[in-house]
């Protein structure tokens, strides 16, 4: 908990990231979460949530922009913030950095110390391997989540820095709506 005190301390005077709602827009977002909608990150609109089951994910990670699927057809979008160890594909145990590469949702964590995750099942058996050719540990506990547990207030703000430890966050909210419509299985491409 102390590592994110820092973060919040430090991220508060930088300059929003271009891929960060404006400052204008958190109240707006967070207003729309809180009453159980769901922002329209394109539009800037607070839209109804829509009650689906998710067949597939996708995460670019340099537009740090991540869209939900039913059908071939896209349901949900959102803005994400990613690890502090850059866009570069994880190398390594420890790098703070999300992984690329096609993988499943292997579980859901309601005792999340960040509100509620989604385990991705990173790092693959080729992954092991080169990173093991290496001389490394490859990593793991690669996580879709939430805010740290008592700080969800922050909310949509926390888009202004990459914090994490190398998983992919999105407000509570978000991850409210998100761990009831992806089930186990579900496929998730993540992409540079």
């Amino acid at each position: 908990m102390r590592r994110w005190a820092v973060i919040l301390a430090v991220a508060a005077p930088l300059s929003f990231a271009a891929y960060a709602a404006g400052s204008s827009n958190f109240v707006a977002i967070d207003r729309c979460l809180d009453a159980a909608g769901a922002w329209n990150y394109r539009t800037n609109r607070c839209e109804a949530a829509p009650s689906v089951i998710v067949d597939r994910i996708y995460v670019s990670k340099s537009q740090h922009w991540m869209a939900v699927y039913q059908g071939g057809q896209i349901v949900r979008e959102f803005r994400v913030a990613l690890g502090r160890g850059g866009l570069k594909p994880k190398e390594r145990e420890g790098d703070g950095r999300v992984p690329e590469g096609l993988y499943r949702i292997s579980a859901h964590n309601p005792e999340s110390a960040y509100h509620l995750s989604l385990r991705i099942d990173y790092p693959t058996p080729e992954q092991s391997a080169q990173a093991a050719a290496r001389g490394l540990k490859a990593g793991g506990d690669i996580m879709i989540h939430g805010l740290p547990n008592g700080r969800g207030w922050v909310g949509s703000r926390h888009l202004r820095v990459d914090w994490t430890e190398g998983c992919i966050a999105l407000t509570d909210s978000e991850m409210d709506w998100l761990y009831r419509a992806v089930p186990d299985g579900t496929p998730i491409e993540i992409r540079a």
